[in-house]
């Protein structure tokens, strides 16, 4: 729009963080609440509670984790048959064990004896090997069926975490759709992007792998606390001396890697900013030569995020080394008092090696748990983020029931509207016109006047402070925004093209316009002149940024889909600006068969363009000055005569 670019809308507009070379960065973002905001996330899926608590839970994880906690206690059993056929071999045969324990003691070998006296031998007899084949048989199955158990729990975990995030997709693009338009005035495109892509995929990735390694490292931690009580309690009791020491490490090193997390993905996003900001202006800073400076901004923001990430990622994977060093003294302890517990024959080699293993299971899952701080905090930041997003202030809600025209024939009438984009800056102030159906209204003025503010009033991209806009007699705040804004069409000066054929761009305007309607639009405006000269014709695809056709193709495709909706209220704002002269005068013509029987807001710089408009309303700090048509407005000798001084006395001067 011509005047959106200044003074029009509020002094600074973070949203090109002041053009391609302009402030390099946002302002900070407050630390995040790690509780509320990971409460919040988790509840986003309550929807699948049920397949989370039967399924995930009750069953596969319950399954696989008892599985494999009974594992090292048959491997254990396995090792006391090898170890007693063993020892049982090398006594004497004929003798029971309790004769040749006996005989030790007499001996005065009390230690073998103790040992001997913890086992169930056979003297003379070596290992059993039928036994052994069957206990070593049913550990193999049961860690086969704990895989097995453990990979329907990620599948179904997977589909738990994908519609979780397909729902918050969906609840983010219907959120979107109701934020009003000066909510994007102050946000970085990029950096919305990053929200709805980057924080989301991280979101994804953080609930994928923490709720399945939480679930299965709890469970784990319980059935291996039960199996190690079970064994034995004297070693159970210093394996659990280390989760106090366990969660207050945690704690310590989450505490100190939260901010950082926070920082990491707000970095993120500025950088998503300033690159898509960049790279639409690329054509800019080619022209001016100002690589150095963007690369130079480009490398300070990168260098933040660098920090930022390391440092939370660094921080947070101290966790992982700390609890293996703390697994590690638990294991050898756990080895020196094992062995003097089998030594003194309170147990069997096989049960302190099943013991072993056990705390090894213990100590792995509370390392994974404290891991798992650095994924749950970068996925709980991103998810603030996001969370900011749904949380923005919505766009007031359609009434219901809502009002609309009987009959449509485009009168417009402002009643004493007033408007102010900051409470302390007044734009309009009592504004009042009317415009009958079928006339021209230009509107001109100085730029900051007032004079897209007025359209975007009429179409309610932004609600008025007080007053009334009337459509037909109907206040348009009664209705709708899609009824409203279905009977208005406009063309901007910053032409709008998406990626597809030409053919689709103009039927943009009425999806369900036939073929000939849409060749009609499309000589109506001129656009058929040139489009037999491209390869495809009505068929050649364009990109988004419309760059295999001019300025003034991409302008007259705007206008010819403006054509094909046949608005009642017809707005355009600078539309002819990037059309050349000749084009111009078609697109004159263009436009008069287009504003017949319309009404029709005109905004414009160039007066020549607006000289049989029915009425010119001459605009200045959101007042209408002046009102007429132009050879009143000259004959008055005003504003509008300034103006139109101005605009054609440069010229004059330049050939004098």
């Amino acid at each position: 729009m011509s005047e959106t670019h200044a003074d029009d809308k509020p002094a600074v507009r973070p949203q090109r963080g002041g053009g391609p070379f302009g402030g390099m960065s946002l302002p900070a973002e407050k630390s995040m609440n790690f509780t509320a905001s990971g409460k919040r996330l988790l509840g986003k899926l309550r929807p699948e509670r049920l397949w989370l608590a039967l399924v995930l839970v009750l069953v596969l994880a319950v399954i696989s984790v008892s599985f494999s906690v009974l594992g090292p206690r048959l491997l254990g059993e396995g090792t006391n048959l090898i170890f007693s056929g063993i020892v049982s071999k090398s006594l004497p045969s004929g003798s029971s064990q309790a004769e040749v324990i006996a005989e030790l003691r007499a001996a005065g070998n009390t230690t073998r004896a103790d040992m001997l006296s913890g086992m169930t031998l056979t003297p003379g007899l070596g290992i059993d090997f039928a036994i052994l084949s069957t206990v070593l048989f049913w550990a193999l199955a049961l860690y086969v069926l704990s895989s097995v158990f453990s990979w329907m729990q990620a599948y179904v975990l997977n589909g738990v975490v994908q519609r979780t995030v397909y729902r918050l997709r969906e609840e983010i693009e219907a959120k979107i759709n109701r934020l009003p338009l000066s909510y994007f005035d102050k946000k970085p495109r990029g950096e919305l992007l990053s929200r709805v892509t980057n924080d989301v995929d991280n979101i994804s990735q953080s609930l994928q792998q923490s709720l399945s390694q939480v679930v299965t490292s709890l469970l784990t931690v319980i059935g291996v606390i039960v199996m190690m009580l079970i064994l034995s309690p004297l070693l159970a009791v210093i394996a659990l001396v280390t989760v106090p020491l366990t969660l207050v490490i945690t704690a310590f090193i989450a505490k100190r890697s939260q901010k950082l997390f926070v920082a990491q993905w707000a970095n993120t996003g500025e950088l998503n900013g300033q690159i898509e900001e960049t790279f639409t202006g690329h054509a800019l800073v080619k022209v001016f030569g100002r690589q150095k400076e963007v690369d130079a901004r480009f490398t300070a923001k990168n260098d933040e995020l660098y920090e930022a990430s390391f440092g939370a990622q660094f921080i947070s994977g101290m966790i992982m080394p700390a609890m293996t060093f703390i697994g590690n003294l638990v294991y050898v302890a756990i080895a020196v008092v094992g062995g003097l517990q089998v030594a003194s024959g309170a147990m069997q080699l096989g049960d302190v090696q099943a013991f072993i293993q056990y705390s090894r299971q213990f100590t792995q899952p509370l390392a994974q748990l404290g891991s798992m701080a650095n994924l749950l905090q970068s996925g709980v930041a991103s998810a603030e983020r996001v969370f900011d997003l749904l949380d923005a202030d919505e766009q007031s809600e359609d009434p219901d029931p809502a009002d609309a025209p009987t009959q449509v024939h485009g009168r417009l009438v402002f009643e004493n509207v007033s408007f102010r984009y900051t409470a302390d800056k007044p734009l309009i102030e009592e504004l009042s016109l009317v415009a009958e159906p079928g006339q021209t209204i230009a509107i001109v003025g100085p730029t900051g006047a007032g004079k897209t503010t007025l359209v975007n009033l009429m179409m309610r991209f932004y609600e008025i402070d007080s007053g009334r806009i009337l459509l037909d007699g109907i206040d348009v705040a009664t209705m709708t925004r899609h009824d409203l804004r279905s009977r208005m069409g406009m063309v901007l000066q910053d032409t709008w093209l998406f990626g597809g054929t030409i053919r689709d761009n103009i039927a943009y305007g009425r999806p369900d316009a036939t073929e000939q309607e849409i060749l009609a639009a499309a000589t109506a405006t001129y656009v058929d002149r040139f489009v037999h000269s491209l390869p495809h014709g009505y068929d050649t695809v364009l990109d988004d940024q419309g760059s295999n056709v001019s300025a003034g193709e991409m302008q007259l495709l705007t206008i010819a889909r403006a054509f094909l909706a046949q608005p009642s209220v017809l707005i355009l704002d600078e539309a002819t600006s990037s059309v050349d002269t000749r084009t111009e005068v078609l697109v004159q013509k263009a436009m008069s068969a287009l504003r017949a029987e319309r009404t029709s807001f005109v905004i414009a710089h160039r007066l020549s363009t607006i000289r049989d408009a029915d009425l010119i309303l001459v605009m200045e700090s959101g007042r209408i000055v002046e009102q007429g048509n132009h050879v009143q407005l000259l004959a008055a000798n005003g504003a509008y005569q300034a103006l139109y001084a101005a605009q054609f006395a440069a010229p004059v001067a330049d050939e004098v």
